[in-house]
């Protein structure tokens, strides 16, 4: 079992930031790349960004290009998500998960039913 909590959310002003931040613990294996999704009220969760084990060239939503910065520290554990330039729609609970590498090199890195844990959330509020 793989724990995941997020933390860095609240309510910020639109063309704010925020940086979120998820901590791993638990059956870590060595190669399992991550990923950020989120879900607005009434909306389908819907992928944000993604990163290898290696951190080389993340996937983002097109959303998410020139505003979010994905990051990931190998050594302890964690994942970041740096936002930017925040918009209302930006509004949402986010969440981070895991998945095999598999999963990420074959492009399903942005699938929901890839990822293998998740974290309960984060909420984040824009304000206009």
């Amino acid at each position: 079992q793989v724990q995941l909590v997020e933390s860095g959310g609240g309510l910020v002003q639109a063309g704010g930031s925020l940086r979120l931040s998820c901590a791993a613990s638990g059956r870590i294996f060595i190669g399992y790349c991550m990923a950020w999704f989120r879900q607005a009220p009434g909306k389908e969760r819907e992928f944000v960004s993604a990163i290898s084990w290696m951190g080389v060239t993340p996937y983002y939503a097109d959303f998410a290009k020139g505003r979010f910065t994905v990051s990931r520290n190998n050594a302890e554990n964690t994942l970041s998500l740096q936002m930017s330039s925040l918009k209302p729609e930006d509004t949402a609970v986010y969440y981070c998960a895991t998945m095999g590498a598999d999963q990420y090199y074959s492009g399903r890195y942005n699938h929901t039913d890839a990822m293998d844990y998740w974290g309960s959330g984060t909420l984040v509020t824009v304000s206009s």
